[in-house]
């Protein structure tokens, strides 16, 4: 089963659930109208890559604002935002550990003989499509970052 069809199914169990499934269905709902969204935009089905970056970018976005919103002292809209983003990250490939990222920055860094910060672009656009949707890109960045120097 397709991510898309999974979130499809997923959001008629939460509209069978009505009151308890109300906040999943709302999430749910958002997550197809940005992948419904982008199909517009493209004019195309998405390919089952497109939608994990879908999914990893609104995730990535909740995470941003959760920090601006524990910095303004909104503990309510934080909890909130770290449900959506749980409820999200159960649709996403399963997460590198900083470990297996690290080997994967060793490895690319080996292939393109980057040895100074400036290889840095080298490294990451060698790096970033086997990690996409699977690890953050600030991690992956900070990583890289801390090998070339």
């Amino acid at each position: 089963m397709s991510l898309k069809q999974q979130l499809t199914e997923d959001m008629k169990a939460a509209m069978k659930e009505k009151e308890a499934g109300r906040f999943r269905l709302s999430v749910i709902r958002m997550a197809r109208s940005a992948i419904q969204k982008l199909e517009i935009d493209k004019r195309r089905d998405l390919t089952e890559d497109e939608v994990i970056e879908v999914l990893a970018k609104e995730v990535k976005q909740r995470r941003d604002s959760s920090v601006e919103y524990e910095k303004a002292g909104r503990s309510e809209e934080v909890a909130k935002l770290n449900e959506e983003i749980a409820l999200l990250t159960a649709y996403l490939p399963q997460q590198l550990s900083e470990d297996d990222i690290r080997s994967l920055v060793q490895e690319a860094v080996t292939v393109t003989g980057a040895q100074s910060p400036r290889d840095m672009g080298k490294v990451m656009s060698a790096l970033m499509p086997k990690v996409k949707g699977r690890a953050d890109g600030k991690i992956v960045n900070q990583i890289v970052k801390e090998m070339l120097n």
